[in-house]
């Protein structure tokens, strides 16, 4: 029995090791896994801030950057020195905020989406529409712009032959050359590309509410829409304001694919984000120099909005997000 009792120690005190030793190894194992991940986001995502030295020199196309003349920080100052620079990024940050607002108020939709979806009771008819209102996600906004030419076209337009049909128009209307209703326009195609790809989170933590929650509804007396009131919305509220807290960070990086296909020398004032600002500056413009201190306020700007959304975060929430 002394003996028994003498050996019976050993194994724990050899296993602590083992077990640490393995449980170094699983994490290292998982940094492997991630670090293809973390090598693409150096690469794709810091890297290219080397860029940012153009902002600095007086840079022309063809010519090596050593070979232009350093300015220092005068293309910042002429931001705000300038008052036809100043009116045009202030013009083009309008249209960014716009833009943005309006995401950011319909972003409540695609809630509503999932929730109506989620109380389909048929599985195929679900699933159909699932998949109807999430394929538009995976369609470039060229071939977006491609059918919305085919309807809206003047001569040969769906809409245009519809409505001279109806009595309703006189001859075609050019639609997407229009400039009345540009950010309205905008952000109907946004959601019309973006509802059903933006739902499938909320329906992920849909499925993960506690289903005894809605039996135990059912036996009180509550109906179907009590329960969503009840139950199904308070359940995806965190995930819903994780996601709205993100899009705050990222207010002025609405992307520039959508209206730059959409852009044309009648809508311009109103559909010229800051992306797309930056772009037909430097790209079109070639003040590679200019753009590229638009483009570096634009991140300061976003990184500002991460924290202060962090911040609202950690108030509202008690937890931060980064």
């Amino acid at each position: 029995m002394n003996s028994a009792a003498g050996t019976s120690p050993h194994p724990q005190t050899v296993a602590q090791p083992v077990s640490r030793k393995r449980g170094i190894t699983e994490r290292y194992r998982l940094f492997l896994y991630a670090l293809p991940f973390l090598v693409l986001v150096f690469v794709f995502s810091y890297m290219p801030l080397y860029g940012w030295i153009y902002s600095l020199y007086n840079y022309r196309p063809g010519f090596k950057l050593s070979d232009t003349p350093f300015v220092g920080l005068q293309w910042f100052r002429s931001i705000f020195a300038n008052p036809t620079q100043t009116q045009e990024v202030l013009r083009v940050m309008k249209n960014t905020v716009a833009m943005s607002a309006l995401g950011i108020l319909t972003s409540v939709l695609p809630v509503a989406f999932a929730i109506l979806l989620s109380e389909i009771r048929s599985m195929r008819f679900k699933k159909t529409v699932q998949i109807l209102t999430t394929l538009p996600n995976f369609i470039s906004w060229v071939l977006v712009y491609a059918i919305a030419f085919m309807m809206f076209n003047v001569d040969n337009g769906l809409i245009n032959k519809l409505m001279i049909e109806l009595g309703l128009q006189d001859r075609g209307f050019n639609y997407l050359a229009n400039d009345s209703h540009t950010w309205l326009a905008m952000i109907l195609w946004a959601t019309w590309k973006g509802l059903g790809w933006g739902a499938i989170m909320y329906i992920a933590a849909i499925t993960g509410i506690d289903q005894e929650q809605y039996d135990a509804a059912k036996v009180d007396g509550a109906g179907r829409f009590r329960q969503m009131w009840n139950i199904t919305v308070p359940g995806i509220m965190p995930t819903y304001f994780v996601l709205l807290l993100l899009s705050i960070a990222n207010f002025i990086n609405n992307g520039m694919e959508q209206y730059f296909v959409f852009q044309n020398p009648i809508n311009k004032d109103h559909i010229e984000v800051l992306d797309l600002y930056v772009y037909n500056t430097g790209m079109l413009g070639t003040n590679f120099s200019f753009a590229t201190a638009v483009s570096m306020l634009k991140s300061i700007i976003s990184i500002g909005l991460l924290f202060f959304a962090n911040r609202l975060s950690k108030w509202v929430r008690g937890e931060s997000i980064i």
